[in-house]
């Protein structure tokens, strides 16, 4: 695994790829490789080097180096990149990262040839992007100052466009990740390869892939069986309809396989499946953020009535209930406020502010019959302010076994309570529905500790 570590890990980088090249195959480009250039020297805090190979360069090949770099990133269309690893492999460099595609079979296999000759180890090729470690800023992407903030969410993607819809989105809202891995065609390193690393990273909270097919069904339910004993797995799969899984075969070189299949296998394993990209970041959000919940009862407490009704529906079609709270919560709920109707979901009306919210929380939270909260608190149509949801990490802070979720419903309300709740432990959701998909992860990921 040392060598796989030098992906994410490098003290030293050679950037390959050439500033005047014209031949324009699986994005080979001057603009790519400038960018990444760019990318590099601007965020990496280790030693960089540039090497040009059409131009009168300081360094034109890995063997002018004064020293030889831990990973080298191969920019350039797929013949030139192999004699470029062929050098650096000679050269004994640990990691080879392909940026490029447009490879042929027997040029898969001569790459692959270097990993069983040498011992380096290729990401890719066909990554498109590359890698990310937001703790080094070690960043091979090719958009212009894209960086997320450093977290504790890594993803790996074997799509590029999932993978930049991923990284958009993780810059859009301020998400923290840790790394962030393009797989490509994976000739070599794989999830398996992966998720082995990112199960010993201590900055690596959660887990996210983006999967099109598997090659190794088998060591990767065993890898991840170990994995989700210590922090939890959420998959999105492509490829589940007859038609995609053809395109998922030609987009990167992988088998889909039997969808069914794959579900249980995942099952099996402790793995959160999700549906879409969005649920894949929201699962991922809440289990960085919240407890597991460890029980199904789910307690509303909201400011509206309408999208509580719906948080209610939301919680019965995902197999979560309602939970039945005590006649004493209901009492002194009622006896603080005698226009609110303590029954679950609880309406506080239009008129509650941060003390309504503080003490109803808090008397929630602390019923036995309670396992998880959704909090909805919307501003228009209501008396909320947003910086009256700073109550709400305060309480939870003194319940650290019951996860929250709040949502800020909607659109301007939304943006108005992130900026205040945004950096808090408490995730945020403009949907009622979205936030309850997000509780039901951490039920999920609940049931896997609970076996365990």
């Amino acid at each position: 695994m040392e060598n796989v570590k030098a992906i994410f890990e490098p003290k030293t980088v050679a950037l390959i790829g050439s500033s005047r090249i014209k031949e324009k195959v699986g994005m080979a480009s001057p603009q790519l490789f400038e960018n990444v250039v760019y990318n590099m020297r601007k965020f990496f805090r280790g030693k960089t080097y540039v090497l040009d190979v059409d131009a009168n360069a300081e360094y034109t090949g890995v063997d002018e180096l004064p020293e030889t770099p831990d990973m080298a990133v191969l920019m350039l269309p797929p013949e030139q990149s192999i004699e470029q690893a062929e050098k650096c492999a000679e050269k004994r460099v640990k990691a080879l990262v392909g940026i490029t595609g447009g490879y042929k079979d027997n040029q898969r296999g001569r790459l692959l040839k270097l990993k069983e000759e040498y011992g380096v180890r290729i990401l890719g090729p066909n990554t498109i992007m590359g890698v990310i470690n937001a703790a080094n800023g070690l960043n091979t992407t090719f958009e212009r100052d894209v960086m997320p903030r450093k977290g504790s969410i890594a993803v790996i993607c074997q799509s590029g466009g999932v993978g930049a819809c991923l990284l958009d989105w993780a810059c859009f809202y301020n998400v923290g990740i840790s790394k962030l891995a393009f797989m490509g065609d994976k000739i070599d390193v794989d999830d398996v390869d992966l998720l082995r690393y990112l199960g010993e990273d201590e900055e690596t909270k959660v887990v996210c892939l983006y999967m099109e097919g598997i090659k190794k069904g088998r060591e990767f339910i065993e890898e991840a069986r170990k994995i989700v004993k210590k922090k939890p797995i959420v998959v999105l799969k492509g490829g589940i309809t007859e038609e995609s899984v053809k395109r998922a075969k030609s987009h990167t070189a992988s088998i889909a396989g039997s969808d069914e299949i794959f579900n249980a296998a995942l099952k099996k394993a402790g793995i959160i499946r999700v549906e879409d990209i969005e649920e894949l970041m929201n699962s991922a959000i809440a289990l960085s953020k919240q407890p597991p919940m460890h029980g199904d009862n789910i307690a509303i407490v909201s400011n509206v009535g309408g999208p509580a009704i719906l948080a209610a529906d939301a919680v019965a079609r995902n197999n979560l209930k309602l939970a039945a709270l005590s006649d004493e919560t209901k009492r002194k709920i009622e006896g603080l406020y005698p226009g609110v109707d303590a029954t679950n979901p609880i309406d506080m009306i239009a008129d509650a502010r941060a003390e309504r919210y503080s003490k109803v929380l808090e008397l929630v939270l602390k019923d036995k019959s309670v396992d998880g909260v959704l909090i909805i608190n919307m501003l228009k149509s209501c008396f909320f302010e947003p910086e009256d949801a700073e109550v709400i990490p305060k309480i939870a802070r003194k319940y650290p076994g019951k996860p929250i979720v709040d949502v800020p419903a909607g659109g301007e309300d939304f943006a108005l309570v992130y900026k205040v709740l945004g950096d808090t432990n408490i995730p945020l959701y403009n949907l009622p529905e979205k936030a309850v998909k997000a509780l039901k992860a951490l039920r999920l990921y609940g049931r896997v500790l609970d076996k365990h």
